[in-house]
């Protein structure tokens, strides 16, 4: 299948599929994250109670895991909904925001991939030159190292967990063991707009629930980013106009597959 083919295929099962994301993410970009998943398809879904998320879980297609607003309770809700979603096989993404940042931030994370190892990590090149221990410094949520600079990181990483690393940023860097692909295309206004990042996890998230290829399904997921933020930058006259935009123009790539 040709590349154009995959991109196509990805979007015409998250039409046809709309599959359930269940997001345990940061109530920063709660709302951007169900947005841009309705947009393209997707059916979000925002559950972080102990007492539930074993059963949101059970009926969800993948699992999002995004630990930018940490609280005890709610890493105790993550870990109960990654052993629920490794005992039925179901697709997982974590986003270790910030991680290095702090003890607290850097042990969770750690116990999170060593514990249950995600189907596929995405972060920044601090956050995953952090994760794996080269480095233990990040500047709070942003990156302050080139993805180039996190590739041999990442495919130590990758091969130690047997999955998929993506490395975000000017250049976004998809890589599985020896095999690393990049896509080029996006935005510098994306910088500007808070949990552009936490989007592309949870369209990782809804990418992976339509295709087991996680490989490929993060690469386009990456690519769907990418396009998305170049349609906005062209009739946005700053970061808020942006933000909206961007809804749309996800919505308008998943309406002209």
């Amino acid at each position: 299948m040709t590349e154009k083919n995959q991109f196509n295929s990805i979007l015409k099962e998250l039409h046809e599929k709309s599959p359930l994301v269940h997001n345990i993410t940061n109530y920063v970009v709660m709302n951007n994250t169900a947005n841009a998943l309705l947009a393209i398809g997707a059916s979000p879904i925002m559950a972080h109670t102990v007492e539930e998320v074993e059963d949101i879980t059970s009926i969800s297609s993948a699992l999002v895991i995004n630990m930018g607003t940490l609280s005890p309770k709610w890493v105790e809700a993550m870990e109960i909904a990654m052993i629920k979603a490794n005992e039925l096989n179901k697709p997982t993404v974590f986003d270790p925001v910030g991680v290095g940042a702090s003890k607290y931030r850097t042990e969770t994370a750690l116990r999170i991939i060593e514990n249950f190892k995600p189907s596929v990590i995405r972060g920044n090149a601090s956050e995953i030159i952090a994760l794996v221990q080269l480095s233990n410094s990040t500047k709070g949520v942003d990156s302050t190292l080139s993805p180039e600079n996190a590739l041999s990181a990442a495919q130590d990483l990758s091969k130690k967990l047997k999955n998929t690393i993506v490395v975000s940023g000017k250049t976004d860097y998809v890589i599985t063991g020896e095999l690393v692909d990049k896509v080029t295309s996006g935005s510098s206004m994306m910088t500007k707009v808070t949990g552009m990042g936490c989007t592309a996890t949870s369209i990782i998230g809804a990418c992976i629930a339509v295709n087991i290829n996680y490989h490929t399904a993060s690469y386009n997921a990456m690519k769907i980013m990418g396009m998305a933020g170049k349609m906005a930058e062209k009739i946005s006259k700053g970061p808020g106009s942006f933000q909206m935009n961007f809804i749309d123009a996800l919505h308008q790539i998943a309406e002209e597959e």
